[in-house]
């Protein structure tokens, strides 16, 4: 089935013209000028809070720009919503999928139908199993949206918005939740439909699969367009240095490990998760001194109740947790964290920080009671003012103040936040879970320094993560969780992405 008419790839197909979007104390986009050609693969490439989700909500119809023009195939368009957007020819998946998990597939796929366009499934049944049989994508139509996997969802969300004949599509961050094997399919598919006459912009902050996929790709920085060029005649330094306005280091400098005593010993565990099913089966796992244990999996493997398991939050109903030795499997957190262990959650706002407290308050926050910060259980604040000088300074959070408060951050200023905090004290087991997720370059460039630096000082480190690039930059062995479980234990330097995202998807699972 042909996506959109035959087309000649090359000329502009949508012209952004000096549109700007402010809100209350920011300008999101400054004068924002893109051409994204017919038939081709476009990028948008930025550090957060750039500018490119919100210019994607506006092409989205989203919010309205404040000034400036959009124009598709030479005309004006104003769009006071998502529904315009489609019925003009753009739409767009986003990174969390707006599907309803109990309807079908060909229900979710038709939902959006308008009340004024007769609704006929036999027809929207017959398109939809041509769109599958054309791509080579094996989903059943009638099959219940919540019980597919992960990547089978996101096919249902593009062909969703392929259904209502859209000749553009925005893609935003598409591959967070795909193994390596589900990137490649994607993209392989994304170039037939672009080859096809779609055209496509993706939303991504992997310099790689910009590399990997895009004809052309515009950066933006602090709301501006700092250039749009073509993807061949870059590389990914090219690139970070356009983004971060600076030199980035994309690799991690270190020396091998040579591993001591285990201050991590998980044996065979069993956690039950909310919904009663079994979220860790037998899991065993061990970290020593001195190494970065990797634990790569697709979300929803089990790598919650791993962390919550480690720190006290959740207790397994059989199997032990030892850290330096010592029982913990029914400690309770605060004890946990007194043998010193160091957590760094995947939700920093909602469970690392309380957004309402000054950045001070929550650099001491879990330690306020300990003799450096308190007296007779009256605070001190003068060493509070110290070490906050000193924290901000080591670890280069930028702020005016101590005493800002903690939302007006950016998230790698608010994770810079949690790892000073946790690093105080010098912790013997680090807990790191998607330490970098949401981070611009150069902020994950400096957690992943940190986090080798802590390892070559003797503490060892858990680091669950679904960016693969991450666990093989930092990693001295890889963990492979599936179905709750861990099914493989590999060197980085003894395997490949490909190895990896096959033990991910549950091929061959088995002790390992």
């Amino acid at each position: 089935m042909d996506i959109a008419e035959a087309v000649a790839p090359g000329d502009p197909i949508l012209v952004i013209d000096n549109v700007t979007k402010e809100f209350p104390g920011v300008v999101a986009n400054d004068s924002v000028s893109i051409d994204v050609n017919r038939a081709s693969i476009h990028c948008l490439l930025g550090e957060n809070g750039a500018g490119k989700t919100t210019l994607a909500d506006i092409l989205y119809g989203v919010f309205r720009p404040d000034s400036g023009q959009i124009r598709l195939e030479g005309r004006p368009l104003d769009m006071a919503s998502p529904g315009d957007a489609i019925a003009a020819g753009i739409g767009m998946v986003h990174q969390h999928f707006e599907l309803v998990p109990p309807m079908s597939v060909i229900e979710n796929v038709v939902i959006g139908t308008p009340a004024r366009q007769w609704l006929d499934l036999t027809e929207a049944r017959r398109r939809l199993e041509e769109f599958f049989a054309d791509y080579d994508v094996e989903i059943d139509p009638d099959a219940e949206v919540g019980r597919l996997s992960v990547g089978e969802q996101q096919w249902v969300e593009i062909f969703k918005t392929l259904y209502f004949g859209v000749e553009i599509l925005i893609l935003d961050e598409p591959t967070a939740v795909l193994t390596p094997q589900g990137v490649t399919e994607l993209f392989a598919i994304l170039r037939r439909m672009r080859d096809d006459g779609l055209t496509i912009i993706l939303i991504t902050h992997k310099l790689k699969e910009v590399m990997d996929l895009s004809d052309r790709v515009t950066v933006l920085r602090r709301g501006r367009v700092v250039d749009t060029v073509a993807t061949d005649d870059v590389d990914q330094l090219d690139l970070a240095r356009m983004m971060v306005g600076r030199d980035v280091l994309l690799q991690v400098d270190k020396q091998r490990s040579e591993p001591g005593a285990p201050v991590l010993e998980a044996d065979a565990i069993h956690v039950e998760s909310d919904t009663g099913r079994g979220a860790l089966k037998g899991l065993s796992l061990n970290v020593g001194a001195g190494e970065i244990v990797g634990v790569a999996g697709v979300s929803g493997n089990g790598q919650n109740a791993l962390f919550d398991s480690v720190v006290g939050v959740r207790h397994p109903h059989s199997g032990t947790i030892r850290i330096t030795g010592q029982d913990v499997t029914t400690a309770a957190p605060h004890k946990i964290a007194r043998l010193g262990v160091a957590c760094v959650p995947a939700d920093r706002i909602a469970q690392g920080l309380m957004m309402d407290f000054s950045i001070k308050e929550n650099l001491v926050l879990g330690n306020h009671r300990s003799s450096q910060f308190s007296r007779a259980g009256i605070l001190n604040q003068s060493q509070i003012d110290a070490f906050a000088a000193e924290s901000i300074e080591s670890f280069e959070i930028k702020t005016p103040s101590a005493d800002q408060v903690t939302r007006t951050l950016s998230g790698g200023n608010l994770q810079k936040i949690i790892m000073a905090r946790e690093l105080y004290g010098r912790p013997a087991l680090i807990l790191a879970h998607q330490p970098t997720r949401g981070l611009d370059i150069a902020a994950s460039e400096y957690v992943r320094q940190r986090l080798v630096q802590e390892r070559d000082r003797g503490a060892g480190v858990l680091l669950m993560s679904e960016d693969l690039d991450e666990i093989f930059q930092l990693a001295d062995r890889i963990a492979v969780i599936f179905d709750g479980r861990i099914v493989a234990m590999i060197e980085p330097d003894a395997t490949s992405l490909e190895e990896i995202g096959m033990h991910m998807a549950g091929a061959g699972a088995g002790a390992p």
